[in-house]
């Protein structure tokens, strides 16, 4: 820091070698201290905004490298494979996985309720909207664990869930998921040795994703007695077990 005149003059041993002028080292041509004393509150003001500036660009790339930046990077995926209660469940343990959430699509009915949906006739599926991040699980990788977790061979409905509202169904969000799906029936189809024409799951456009009520989300966990109860008298397991063996409910890479 530049000592000021006052402190050279205390420290002077007499006045023959007083300088005609305070010395500060770091005078130029903006000239005497008094000089300097009239700009510093410009230069604090300069220091200040390049700090500002310096603090707001840290502050984007925290924004754009953080959790805000990554949502990019979400995606959704839409599928139908007999009670959501179930499907939820499966979907949601795979890494990636950020949400899964029941609901009901493919009908043309807005707003449909479950009592709709089961009874029949709105054209809905119980379904299941998956919500993941693309750069830890791909949709193909999505699209194998929901071919291990549903009876592709089913057109009726899945295991002891019998009607069109339960059948099995891949609804797509545009060129990119279609052609993935349509990729994935062929996949499976050749893992269980069947022709593509046996397999029963549909591919569709998805129009529009109805959330269901309340009681129906994360029904596995909230009731668990009954759930498990449910799953096994359906014979969901024993089925998938029959027919993907090994790799039921997996997301592994397609046999062959």
């Amino acid at each position: 820091m530049p000592r000021f005149a006052s402190d050279l003059d205390a420290a002077a041993p007499g006045p023959e070698h007083r300088p005609s002028r305070p010395p500060f080292p770091h005078q130029g041509p903006l000239g005497s201290g008094r000089d300097r004393a009239r700009i510093d509150p410009l230069s604090r003001l300069r220091q200040g905004l390049v700090g500002g500036l310096l603090r707001l660009s840290l502050a984007l790339v925290v924004v754009l490298t953080g959790p805000l930046g990554a949502q990019a990077a979400i995606q959704e995926a839409v599928f139908a494979g007999g009670c959501f209660w179930c499907l939820e469940h499966d979907l949601a343990q795979v890494t990636g996985v950020l949400e899964a959430v029941s609901g009901y699509s493919g009908g043309s009915l807005a707003n449909p309720t479950y009592k709709q949906v089961s009874a029949g006739g709105t054209g809905h599926q119980e379904v299941v909207r998956v919500r993941f991040d693309d750069t830890r699980v791909s949709y193909a990788t999505l699209l194998r664990a929901y071919w291990r977790n549903v009876d592709a061979l089913d057109a009726g409905g899945q295991f002891c869930d019998r009607g069109a509202s339960y059948r099995p169904v891949i609804f797509t969000a545009g060129d990119s998921q279609a052609s993935q799906a349509r990729l994935s029936l062929g996949q499976a189809a050749q893992e269980l040795k069947r022709s593509p024409t046996e397999i029963k799951v549909q591919l569709k456009a998805l129009t529009r994703f109805w959330l269901a009520e309340a009681y129906h989300q994360n029904y596995a966990e909230t009731h668990k007695v009954s759930y498990n109860y449910y799953r096994w008298a359906c014979g969901r397991d024993q089925r998938l077990d029959q027919l993907w063996g090994k790799r039921a409910r997996s997301s592994q890479a397609w046999a062959g």
